[in-house]
């Protein structure tokens, strides 16, 4: 076999890209670092989470929730499954592989998904795993899901199709959450109105403004002087 050939077959066979990470590289892995803790918190201790880095294999896990259930840590070194998950997705155009099911070394069955982290380049950079434990009673996995005797819930979310609507719709609640409210004079409602969407955020919105002046039959100067007063503390 030539030198040329055997060149070419180890690079099929070698998929990852020996060269060094760049700054943007590393700023992009650790973008993923509060995905990481913000996935733990919302599935719960029953799952865990790591990201790793390419960088290192011996220890490329650079960010880990709940180890517990597989004993890795920060620094931990990647594993065989995650290398042949790599492989599978060196297309382009596949970055998240199929779920599969294995077992963890204390013999819990594990169901997970691996997410690949490309640079600007398409370069595969790091790994988001995610793994399920399926062995952990069902109560807790459900206790995960319900809020506590004593945790508030978060009003109601604003699923809306679009940005028009996302405003119109918080707008009639916003008008409908004023009128309920005896405490507000009715010369003060629509002040209390634009009060109430400015601390909702409504107004980082562009066009805002002046989709709630005309559902409220106001300048929208008057919008911005409610806003400024609001501002100063008037």
């Amino acid at each position: 076999m030539s030198d040329a050939l055997q060149s070419q077959d180890l690079s099929d066979i070698n998929i990852l890209d020996n060269q060094p990470f760049t700054e943007t590289d590393h700023e992009i892995l650790k973008s993923y670092e509060a995905a990481v803790d913000g996935l733990a918190m919302l599935i719960g201790e029953h799952c865990e989470i790591v990201l790793h880095s390419l960088e290192d294999l011996k220890c490329s896990a650079v960010r880990i929730a709940n180890g517990q259930h597989t004993g890795r840590k920060i620094g931990s070194p990647i594993t065989d499954l995650a290398l042949r998950m790599l492989h599978d997705m060196a297309d382009a155009e596949s970055n998240v592989s199929k779920a599969y099911f294995t077992k963890a070394k204390s013999g819990d069955l594990m169901k997970s998904v691996t997410i690949a982290i490309r640079n600007r380049k398409q370069r595969v950079i790091g790994l988001l795993c995610i793994n399920m434990n399926l062995d952990v009673p069902f109560s807790e996995i459900i206790k995960s899901f319900v809020p506590e005797e004593k945790q508030e819930v978060t009003s109601d979310v604003n699923f809306a199709s679009s940005v028009d609507d996302l405003v119109a719709q918080t707008l009639e609640y916003t008008i409908e959450e004023v009128s309920n409210d005896r405490n507000v004079s009715n010369n003060a409602k629509n002040k209390q109105v634009v009060l109430n969407l400015y601390e909702k955020g409504i107004f980082d919105i562009k066009d805002a403004i002046n989709q709630v002046a005309d559902r409220l039959n106001i300048s929208k100067h008057t919008v911005y002087l409610y806003i400024r007063q609001f501002k100063s503390g008037e």
